[in-house]
């Protein structure tokens, strides 16, 4: 049964693919829905972990990857369309390969770092995931796409930069705490 929350991560994970083909066919009324299936999933899976204690291991490095991939998927989709300017693609997209990146790279010096979502980054990914919603569902009813892409890019800019810079400096004084030896020759 604790299986049930990592299946609907699954499932949501596999909703990236589909949703990034359904925003790519032009088809925004579709992409606006699987992307709502896919976040309401999102609280589903957390919810079921958490109530009835399913949470798992897999679960845990499952669900945010999903959550991340479906987001990056999107942006990088509107982007390549050029719904939505490059370079808050650039700023989103280089976030999450700084804060990847930094992990690989403490694990890799032996000395890992335990990502915990801060609050600024919870913040951040509300607003993302509101944007996209917002531009999506702009798309789907036809409406002014413009006026939703130029008033949500910024605020979604500054938190996203704010988030990465939190992260940055957690991980900085994360791998100050004790000194290493480099690689060895």
């Amino acid at each position: 049964m604790h299986n049930i929350p990592n299946l609907i991560s699954l499932m949501r994970l596999l909703l990236v693919p589909l949703t990034v083909w359904l925003i790519l066919s032009d088809a925004y009324v579709a992409a606006f829905v699987t992307f709502m299936v896919a976040g309401v999933s999102d609280g589903v899976d957390g919810f079921l972990a958490r109530q009835f204690d399913w949470r798992t291991r897999l679960g845990a490095y499952l669900d945010p990857l999903a959550d991340k991939a479906l987001v990056v998927a999107v942006f990088v989709t509107l982007g390549f369309l050029k719904v939505i300017p490059a370079w808050l693609v650039i700023i989103v997209v280089s976030r999450d390969v700084l804060i990847v990146g930094a992990v690989v790279l403490s694990r890799l010096m032996d000395h890992p770092v335990h990502v915990a979502p801060l609050m600024v980054s919870k913040v951040n990914t509300a607003a993302q995931l509101a944007f996209v919603v917002a531009v999506l569902g702009a798309a789907a009813a036809e409406w002014h796409l413009r006026a939703v892409v130029d008033y949500g890019s910024i605020p979604v800019a500054l938190l996203t930069v704010l988030s990465g810079a939190a992260y940055l400096n957690a991980w900085l004084r994360h791998m100050a705490e004790q000194p290493h030896e480099g690689p060895k020759p």
